[in-house]
């Protein structure tokens, strides 16, 4: 490519709302629409959230080059404009397909190979169409400022609010589970309200507290040992759920860590007092995700929120230049 191609690229990268957009339909639509369809024991398969992406390729490139058409573009700039146009778009393809491989690893096989190559050929398809539909009308006016700030913030708050809910299901569907064992249980089926439940631990380490069911996902739950040492059970922040099989539902909420095997005891305290845990092995989840569910809930927000924010900065930025340009003439 030469250097004008290059700068063809260079233009033809969308905006922060185009970039919003993708990574609701790549990521976060694919979990939810699983969840929704499925029943609560299955799991999210890699394989069909990929082909979510190959769906959004041309249509991503049809509104990029459509965009950037206008009436001065020749019908020899076509080459160049449709290959710019699919080189952006496989950048976002590539990085829908990294999140799938390193951040959110759902169970099941993937036809990376297969998903790269038709993603790119249908994005040079959607970039021709919208090269020509575009071509010979003007290029949309820039949004004002007052709406694109508004647009910003409600994106930043939807963003939010989806960035919680896809961290949990991707960390539900990139679980590698194993045989459930239950070491002990505190609850109404397992011990009364006033009481303990008994727990038989089998080796030190690291031991997961399930929610029974609906119980809270924010129980305090101490585990105590022969010689009275308390050992608190740390918070999961955001507990992914969907555990255990058609007898029972379980939500991974806490975590602890013992010295040595032995008997313990377990207290969890809520305000439901019918609400039931369990301890068992804890799930052991492949990719970033693993570690997401335990940042501050702030921060999983702040990175859910980061494509509203651009499109407020970009928004700013753009109006401070409109501010320039108009100041400029008066200047002289």
């Amino acid at each position: 490519m030469n250097a004008a191609t290059w700068r063809v690229v260079g233009r033809s990268v969308p905006g922060p709302m185009a970039l919003a957009v993708w990574l609701l339909v790549t990521v976060p639509a694919p979990l939810v629409f699983f969840e929704w369809t499925h029943r609560w024991e299955e799991n999210a398969r890699v394989g069909a959230a990929l082909w979510w992406t190959v769906g959004a390729a041309p249509v991503l490139a049809a509104v990029v080059a459509a965009r950037r058409s206008g009436p001065r573009r020749a019908g020899r700039t076509l080459v160049a404009a449709v290959v710019a146009v699919t080189l952006v778009s496989t950048v976002f393809v590539g990085t829908t397909l990294a999140v799938y491989r390193w951040v959110v690893p759902l169970t099941g096989s993937a036809p990376w190979r297969d998903v790269l190559v038709g993603s790119v050929l249908l994005a040079a398809c959607g970039a021709t169409v919208g090269h020509l539909l575009g071509r010979g009308r003007e290029r949309p006016g820039l949004v004002p400022a007052r709406r694109g700030y508004v647009a910003g913030a409600i994106v930043a708050v939807v963003g939010a609010l989806l960035g919680q809910t896809t961290v949990q299901l991707g960390a539900e569907g990139s679980t590698e589970w194993q045989d459930w064992v239950e070491y002990g249980a505190v609850g109404p089926y397992a011990a009364s309200a006033s009481q303990s439940g008994e727990l038989r631990l089998p080796a030190a380490g690291r031991y997961a507290v399930f929610a029974v069911g609906s119980a809270p996902r924010d129980p305090d739950c101490q585990v105590t040992g022969v010689d009275r040492v308390v050992v608190s059970a740390t918070v999961v922040t955001i507990a992914p759920g969907d555990y255990g099989g058609d007898y029972a539902s379980y939500a991974w909420v806490a975590s602890f860590d013992v010295p040595v095997p032995g008997v313990y005891s377990l207290s969890c305290r809520t305000w439901d007092q019918q609400a039931s845990y369990t301890v068992g092995k804890s799930p052991r989840i492949r990719g970033a995700v693993g570690a997401l569910i335990h940042w501050p809930l702030i921060a999983v927000w702040l990175l859910g929120a980061i494509p509203g924010l651009l499109i407020i900065a970009n928004t700013g930025r753009r109006r401070a230049e409109r501010q320039s340009a108009h100041d400029a003439p008066a200047a002289r």
